[in-house]
């Protein structure tokens, strides 16, 4: 995790940011929030008791592309007023604007975000399925909102999705003549003679799990707000689906590091994965005959972004957590699992 902070000079200059905008008033402080490794977030409060939130990017080097705050502000202002809960866009900053990098700020949405346990008063059987359930209902919402009526039209191409999304991920990884490292290589071929046409076009969050939600206090059983839209594009819905269920840890296997996010799904009363699938289906309507290969392909993009990042921790440019061949290694043994293949191969070499 980055250890980048605000300077007393940073500081003043968001205080000001803030203030010329009426969110706050004075001097702020800052505290990290969130338990990413990708884009910063920073709960800022003023002594008067008010409180927004920041996102800003990790510091460089960071992939071309990648980490556009203002891209996922703009997703954020679209689904204001729609059944999809989102914390309020308050203000954006350009790059040089305030501190040498973009960021968004947003209103601060109160309530517990679960990760290895469900909170009190939460913790009753009967409320946690019905966050399950709110769980998968609002991915459901979010497929159904209007996006070419919410001005999105520009901001992905859902035609050719899945071929286009499993080529370009495996790009990452590739080597100069295009082909995956040899313990990857099962997992893509299996993929690669499956691929569906896509299911529909959807406004896809990318990663959608418990984590990336606050759970509502004041009314329990419901979502406060959906957060972390960085990777949200035009696509498959299928595949949303796909990776929430794949987040979801199931009894006596082990887990992968999305799913040890989520290990307060395990306490009784979380629905399971089928249970949370067939509700999408009664929600939607939606054909699940594909839905193997949508978990799969979601667990090895994920094996390939950990891939990604294990090669530039060790080359001392990327988050060190990244460096654990073993974090890969999990996702390729899940997503062979899923496909129903033989034990994922062990890598001979680290490149």
């Amino acid at each position: 995790m980055s250890d980048w902070d605000w300077s007393e000079d940073d500081l003043g200059r968001l205080a000001a940011f803030l203030a010329d905008r009426g969110l706050t008033s004075g001097a702020v402080s800052t505290r990290r929030i969130g338990d990413g490794h990708s884009n910063l977030t920073y709960l800022v409060s003023d002594g008067a008791g008010r409180s927004v939130v920041v996102r800003r990017p990790p510091p460089p080097p960071t992939p071309p592309g990648a980490h556009d705050m203002l891209r996922e502000a703009r997703w954020i202002d679209a689904l204001a007023g729609t059944s999809v809960p989102v914390a309020p866009l308050l203000a954006t900053a350009e790059a040089g604007e305030v501190i040498d990098v973009h960021f968004y700020v947003m209103g601060f949405a109160r309530g517990p975000v679960v990760t290895t346990r469900t909170p009190t008063p939460l913790d009753t059987p009967g409320v946690r399925r019905d966050l399950g359930h709110a769980l998968v209902d609002t991915l459901a919402d979010l497929h159904a909102v209007d996006w070419r009526g919410r001005g999105l039209a520009d901001m992905g191409r859902p035609e050719g999705f899945n071929e286009r999304h499993l080529h370009r991920m495996g790009r990452l990884v590739a080597d100069g003549a295009g082909d995956p490292p040899a313990h990857f290589a099962p997992i893509v071929s299996w993929l690669s003679a499956r691929v569906p046409a896509e299911s529909g076009a959807a406004i896809v969050h990318n990663d959608y799990r418990v984590g990336n939600v606050v759970l509502s206090e004041s009314a329990p059983g419901t979502i406060a707000a959906v957060l972390d839209w960085e990777l949200t594009t035009i696509g498959d819905p299928l595949f949303d689906l796909g990776y929430f269920l794949s987040s979801v840890p199931e009894p006596d296997t082990a887990m992968t590091p999305t799913e040890e996010l989520g290990t307060a799904m395990l306490e009784p009363g979380w629905p399971t994965r089928k249970e949370l699938a067939d509700r999408y289906a009664e929600r939607t309507g939606a054909d699940l005959a594909d839905l193997t290969w949508y978990t799969t392909l979601a667990l090895w993009k994920l094996a390939v972004l950990y891939e990604y990042g294990r090669r530039r921790a060790v080359r001392g440019v990327g988050d060190p957590y990244y460096a654990d061949q073993a974090l890969v290694q999990s996702f390729l043994d899940a997503a062979h699992h899923t496909a129903g293949l033989d034990p994922a191969p062990r890598p001979s070499e680290h490149p």
